[in-house]
């Protein structure tokens, strides 16, 4: 993972930042790169540039390894784990790159705006309904019919920014305390500015491969235990609950299923806390809470790195560490492989099986990956 943030390289020179750093860690010739995916949502829209996988493969020296841009909003990266395990398991591909990024903070706020906007119903965007909208509402929803406190929220984003402190390669390495959250602009009422992650530069990169070619260079490495996706209605308003996300329920079962693990066997968790409400969401989504329950369990601490049952967002999440849109996924991939493997650092926690939720857009498509320690 690259350092995320305000970077003044362009996208392919980060995507070949960690791409290459991932090879080296692993030991692995450029050239044996069989597959090599791409996870990104808006190089042409931001910076004019397309076939980017294959400029990619050139400066890697990965030719000639078969590319693909993976392109499914900003859950490109969860949606790049899925298709680089579907080449392994395939037996299409014995050893698969994965990089995901994104460069986006040389626009304005107006501009990164609009063009994320275009990840909902182009009717939602006729009428001035963007993402941080629907937060907003369903936030609001949340908050009143399960009578939640408001500070409730604003501890989600304690949490993980107290989190993205220890993460060298976070946006945001700081500390923010509640009060300072709940006085902050308000954006989308209820949400203020630090319930909302930050415009982002930045690349990170997985690399995939049978576990008897893992084998052959290193005894510390991860599996894919499960991985699904699962889309949601494009136009949210026409949900039959506001607060239930479809798409991360029925990916969570998939991964659960083809995993053969339950919610209580989950040691560490990242959740795409684009939106500080999106966190609690997720845990109910995903079976680590009752539906309403999420705030409770937050406000108990058992979502805490150091004390907590089921750490949260161990990286910063999203809402500190940063959200590049294509590199997000893949960034919590990466955050989860080093729980697995012991690498964490300050971040360390004691975690044999871990899990993934990459949402697109407002919960219009969504991948949950689970990944187990080696054996």
């Amino acid at each position: 993972m690259t350092q995320f943030g305000q970077r003044e390289e362009w996208i392919l020179d980060l995507l070949a930042e960690a791409g290459s750093e991932c090879l080296d860690d692993a030991g692995v010739e450029a050239s044996d790169v069989e597959h090599l995916y791409v996870s990104n949502m808006t190089s042409g829209e931001f910076e004019g540039m397309t076939g980017v996988m294959n400029a990619l493969a050139h400066d890697l020296g990965a030719i000639p390894a078969y590319t693909q841009r993976v392109d499914q909003t900003s859950s490109s990266g969860g949606a790049g784990i899925y298709a680089a395990w579907q080449s392994i398991t395939s037996g299409a591909s014995d050893m698969t790159l994965l990089v995901g990024g994104e460069k986006m903070t040389h626009t304005t706020t107006g501009e990164s705006t609009d063009i994320i906007a275009s990840i909902g119903h182009p009717v939602e965007y006729k009428h001035g309904v963007t993402l941080p909208s629907f937060a907003g509402l369903t936030a609001r929803h949340y908050l009143e019919r399960f009578d939640v406190p408001r500070e409730s929220l604003g501890k989600v984003a304690v949490k993980n920014h107290a989190n993205g402190v220890d993460n060298p390669n976070a946006q945001f390495q700081k500390e923010v305390d509640l009060e300072t959250i709940l006085e902050s602009p308000i954006i989308a009422d209820p949400l203020r500015l630090y319930d909302f992650c930050p415009v982002t530069d930045g690349s990170a990169a997985l690399l995939f491969c049978p576990e008897s070619v893992a084998q052959e260079y290193t005894d510390e490495y991860a599996v894919v235990a499960g991985v699904d996706g699962a889309t949601d209605t494009h136009v949210v308003h026409e949900r039959k609950d506001p607060t239930v996300m479809d798409g991360v329920v029925k990916s969570g079962q998939g991964a659960y299923e083809m995993s053969g693990y339950s919610p209580d066997d989950i040691d560490v968790a990242e959740l795409h806390d684009m939106f500080t409400i999106l966190e609690f969401l997720q845990m109910e989504g995903l079976g680590f809470a009752e539906q309403g329950g999420a705030w409770q369990l937050v406000e108990e601490g058992y979502t805490e790195r150091d004390t907590g049952e089921l750490p949260i967002n161990t990286s910063g999440g999203l809402k500190s560490k940063g959200h590049p849109l294509g590199a997000s996924g893949v960034a919590q991939g990466v955050e989860i492989y080093e729980q697995l493997v012991s690498e964490a650092g300050p971040r360390q926690v004691d975690a044999d099986v871990g899990l993934c939720c990459n949402v697109g857009g407002f919960g219009n498509c969504v991948i949950t990956t689970i990944m187990e320690a080696a054996r």
